[in-house]
C-alpha cells in the first residue's frame, strides 16, 4: 500500500506507517523490498508508505517509523562508510577492508546523514549533557552512537542541552556522538497488545513474543478540545457498593484514589478492572515505581479472574531508571487513547502518581533545574494536568469513545494538604479518601464518607441506583457524629440508640472482600433493605451472613426482580415494595 504525499494522505489504522523522504520516489521493486524489510522488522501485516519530496536528501531515502530513523541517503551512506573504514583500517589491509565493506554495506546502526551531530560533554545518573544539536526540540528523541535512545528535557541558551537516557548509560561516555530523529517519543500499539505486560518503551517484559505493532502513538498528545468532548453521561460500575452508591464514577471521569500506604488503594483499582469483565471496557494498568513483587501480585490477581484478556499492563518498577518511570503514565495514556479514538471505552489506572512526581523531581534536580516547594520543580502541576486532561468522553463525531482515569496518590499520615495531593485533587473530578483508622478497625474498603466526593458521577448514575441510595450518605455522616459523641458516655434515648444500631449495620453492609465485585441487583437489594431498617434487629456480627443468604434467596425465589433490576435499571415504588416485602418475609423466617 502506497500513499503519495505529493497528492494527499489517507489514514489506515491497521498498518504500520513508514514515511519516506526523497527527491525521486522509489520504484515498485524498491517498495516491495522495503515492505518486506519493515514487515519483518516490526512484525506487521502490511505497510503504509507516505512519500514526501525533500530536496535536501540529495539521493537515496531518509525513512522514519515512529521514532526510528533509517538514513539510507547518499550522504548517510558516505558518512557510514567513512566511519566503518576508520574502524577497520586499524586491523586489516586495504583489500580486506573493501571485501568486508561489500559484505556489510547497508547494515550500519547509526544513521546520521547530513543532520546535526551533537557531542556528549558529561554523562551520569541517567542524564547526558550534549553540545551541537542547536535546533533540537523539547521532547524530541535523540540517538547515541551506541544505539541507546534519549529524550531532550532541557534546552539552554548556551546550546548545552540536557538529555534523559532510556537505558543503561555505561556505554555512553564523554565525546560520544548523538543525532536527532526529529520524532517525539512514541509507543508501538496494536490489538495484540491486550493481555500483555510491556515496559514504557513498548517492549514486552512478560516473556512472550513480540507485539505485532500496527501503529506508533506519541506518548505526548494534546488533550481533546471542548468541542471534541461531551458531558459524562454513562456509568462506570466498580462493583464496590460504597463507591457505586455514594461516589459514582462516569465513563470519561477522573476519580482520585488517595490514602496512606497499605490502606487498599490498589485493591479498589484491581476490583474495578475485574468488574469490567463482559462490559466492553478496555483496561490499562500503569505501575510506576512499585516493587516487582507487587506488580506480579496484581497481574496474578487479574489472570485468576480472567481480566488480563481485556487489560494491558505498563510496568516500570522501582528498579527502572527515573526516566522510564517518568514516561510510564504517558505511555499508558497513549495505549488508552489508541482504543478511545476507535470508539472504545477505556479505564486507565495510574499506580501511583506520587512516585511519578518523585521520579520527575529526580530528573529535574539532575538537570540542574531550580527546586521549589518540597524540592519539586515549578512545572510539577503541569506534569499531571497535561496527563489527566487527556481523559474524556468524546463526542459522537469523534467516535464516542471514552477514557476514565483512576489516579492513585499516597499520603503521609493522612495529610491530604501536601503538595502533590492538593495538586491532583484540584485536577480530578473527585476523590475517594481511604482512612487508616477505618482500615485498622476492619472496615474494608476504608472509605471516609466525609472527605470523599464525586463531582460529576451523579449525572452518569443509573436511575435505579440513584433512587435506591436516597439518604444513605447523610445517615452515615450522622452515625459518625453520634458515635464520636457517645464515646464520652451518658444515657441514650431509644431513638438515638436505634440510630446507632442502624448506622453500625450500614457500616457492616458496606464491607466488601477483595476481588468480589457486587453486581447491580445485589447492590440495589442491599440498599433498599437497609433503608427499610430490615437489618436493625440483627446482631452486628451476623449482618454480613444474613446479607449473603438474603441475596441467594432473592436470586432463587425472586429472580424476576433481579432480572428487572439488571436489565431495566429503572426505579419504581412497586419494584421497591416488592423487593422489601420479599426480603422482610425471608428475614422473619430466620431463627436467630
Amino acid at each position: 500500500m502506497v500513499k503519495n504525499n505529493f497528492d494527499s494522505t489517507q489514514d489506515d489504522k491497521n498498518v504500520i506507517k513508514v514515511e519516506i523522504e526523497c527527491i525521486t520516489p522509489p520504484t515498485e521493486q524498491q517498495l516491495d523490498k522495503l515492505k518486506e524489510f519493515f514487515m519483518a522488522e516490526y512484525n506487521s501485516e502490511d505497510v503504509d508508505f507516505i512519500i514526501k519530496r525533500e530536496p535536501d536528501v540529495v539521493g537515496g531515502f531518509r525513512i522514519f517509523v515512529g521514532d526510528e530513523n533509517y538514513d539510507w541517503s547518499t550522504l548517510g551512506r558516505i558518512r557510514q562508510l567513512r566511519k566503518s573504514f576508520q574502524s577497520l583500517k586499524k586491523e586489516y589491509d586495504f583489500p580486506k577492508i573493501v571485501s568486508l565493506l561489500r559484505e556489510d554495506i547497508g547494515t550500519f546502526e547509526l544513521d546520521a546523514g547530513h543532520q546535526q551531530v551533537g557531542t556528549v560533554i558529561t554523562v551520569g545518573d541517567g542524564i547526558a549533557f550534549i553540545d551541537g544539536l542547536h535546533d533540537v526540540e523539547y521532547g524530541e528523541i535523540v540517538m547515541f552512537d551506541c544505539g541507546i535512545k534519549g529524550m531532550v528535557q532541557d534546552i539552554r541558551a548556551d546550546g548545552i542541552n540536557g538529555i534523559v537516557i532510556f537505558g543503561d548509560d555505561t556505554e555512553i561516555h564523554e565525546g560520544s556522538r548523538v543525532v536527532r530523529t526529529r520524532r517525539t517519543a512514541g509507543i508501538p500499539i496494536g490489538n495484540k497488545i491486550l493481555g500483555r505486560i510491556i515496559n514504557p518503551l513498548g517492549k514486552p517484559v512478560d516473556g512472550g513474543e513480540d507485539i505485532g505493532a500496527k501503529e506508533y502513538f506519541p506518548i505526548e498528545r494534546p488533550a481533546p478540545s471542548i468541542m471534541e468532548r461531551k458531558s459524562v453521561c454513562r456509568s462506570l460500575e466498580t462493583g464496590i457498593l460504597a463507591i457505586d452508591s455514594m461516589f459514582p464514577i462516569g465513563r470519561g471521569q477522573r476519580e482520585l484514589i488517595i490514602g496512606d500506604r497499605q490502606t487498599g488503594k490498589t485493591s479498589i483499582a484491581t476490583d474495578t478492572i475485574i468488574n469490567q469483565k463482559g462490559k466492553g471496557v478496555i483496561c490499562v494498568y500503569v505501575s510506576i515505581g512499585q516493587k516487582a513483587s507487587s506488580i506480579a501480585k496484581v497481574v496474578s490477581t487479574l489472570k485468576k479472574h480472567d481480566a488480563m484478556d481485556y487489560t494491558v499492563v505498563i510496568s516500570s518498577p522501582a528498579s527502572d531508571a527515573a526516566s522510564l518511570q517518568y514516561i510510564a503514565p504517558y505511555a499508558g495514556c497513549a495505549v488508552a487513547e489508541y482504543f478511545m479514538y476507535r470508539g472504545r471505552d477505556v479505564l486507565i489506572v495510574y499506580d501511583d502518581l506520587s512516585k511519578h512526581a518523585v521520579a520527575y523531581r529526580t530528573l529535574s534536580l539532575l538537570l540542574e533545574r531550580s527546586p521549589g516547594r518540597e524540592a519539586y520543580p515549578g512545572d510539577v502541576f503541569y506534569l499531571h494536568s497535561r496527563l489527566l486532561e487527556r481523559s474524556a468522553q468524546l463526542s459522537d463525531s469523534m467516535g464516542g469513545g471514552s477514557m476514565s482515569a483512576l489516579p492513585i496518590v499516597e499520603t503521609q499520615a493522612g495529610d491530604v494538604s501536601a503538595y502533590i495531593p492538593t495538586n491532583i485533587i484540584s485536577i480530578t473530578d473527585g476523590q475517594i479518601f481511604l482512612e487508616s483508622e477505618l482500615f485498622f478497625a476492619g472496615q474494608r474498603p476504608a472509605i471516609n464518607v466525609g472527605l470523599s466526593v464525586s463531582r460529576v458521577g451523579g449525572a452518569a448514575q443509573t436511575n435505579i441506583m440513584k433512587k435506591s441510595v436516597n439518604t444513605i450518605r447523610l445517615d452515615l455522616a450522622q452515625y459518625r457524629e453520634m458515635q464520636a459523641f457517645t464515646q464520652f458516655g451518658g444515657d441514650l434515648d431509644a431513638g438515638t440508640a436505634r440510630q446507632l444500631k442502624y448506622g453500625a449495620g450500614l457500616m457492616q453492609l458496606l464491607r466488601q472482600s477483595n476481588n468480589a465485585p457486587m453486581p447491580l441487583h445485589t447492590q440495589v437489594i442491599t440498599l433498599l433493605c437497609a433503608q427499610a431498617k430490615l437489618f436493625v434487629d440483627i446482631p452486628v456480627k451476623e449482618i454480613k451472613t444474613v446479607q449473603r443468604e438474603l441475596i441467594s434467596y432473592m436470586e432463587q425465589h425472586n429472580n424476576d426482580l433481579c432480572v428487572k433490576i439488571t436489565h431495566d435499571r429503572a426505579y419504581s415504588e412497586k419494584l421497591k415494595d416488592d423487593i422489601v416485602n420479599a426480603a422482610r418475609e425471608y428475614i422473619k423466617s430466620l431463627n436467630r
